[in-house]
């Protein structure tokens, strides 16, 4: 969860001609599984983009501004939310990218991107399937998929050997049975 403390600044009273100290409100706010699951809601398409040869493509300014809205975990009055926006932007962001693990999985650089699209409804999906609780949609979204990852690798999901590794791993196999059964071929 990240927690920001925002200031809403001094206030002019024009009936008492008095300046009057503003409130301070903590934000709350979770880049999780729920903030997504809102956001595509709204948006109607998925919020983590597709591995695409042209690249990913990033959320508009308005699409981003609304997301960070998705993630605060209360009601804050609108110009607060944005002063946040503006004044914690780089903050935000960070968080949203943080690894938040010290878990690192493995992917094949051989391997072609998969190009499935990943939305909140196949992320629960893969829940389901590993027995993840549904508690874990509340984390961090980067360690529930890295969960995920664990599980898929945990569970035999195995990268496929290269031509040349199942020849090598074949010879290896003919030369064991040859050496077993005492012949020549």
């Amino acid at each position: 969860m990240l927690k920001i403390l925002i200031d809403e600044g001094e206030t002019y009273n024009e009936e008492t001609g008095e300046f009057k100290g503003g409130k301070e409100y903590t934000l709350l706010l979770e880049h999780s599984l729920i903030s997504l699951s809102k956001w595509e809601a709204i948006w109607k398409k998925p919020f983590i983009p597709p591995h695409t040869p042209e690249g990913r493509k990033d959320h508009t300014a308005e699409e981003s501004y609304s997301y960070f809205k998705c993630m605060a975990m209360r009601d804050y009055p609108e110009h607060v939310m944005r002063k946040a926006w503006v004044e914690k932007h780089r903050v935000i962001q960070e968080y949203i990218s943080d690894e938040h693990t010290a878990t690192k999985t493995y992917h094949d650089p051989r391997q072609k991107p998969s190009k499935t699209i990943v939305t909140s409804e196949l992320i629960y999906y893969w829940m389901i399937m590993h027995n993840i609780p549904f508690e874990c949609q509340k984390w961090h979204l980067n360690n529930l998929l890295t969960l995920i990852d664990v599980c898929n690798i945990k569970n035999g999901k195995q990268r496929k050997m290269s031509p040349e590794e199942i020849k090598s791993k074949n010879r290896e196999l003919n030369r064991a049975r040859r050496a077993k059964l005492d012949t020549k071929g």
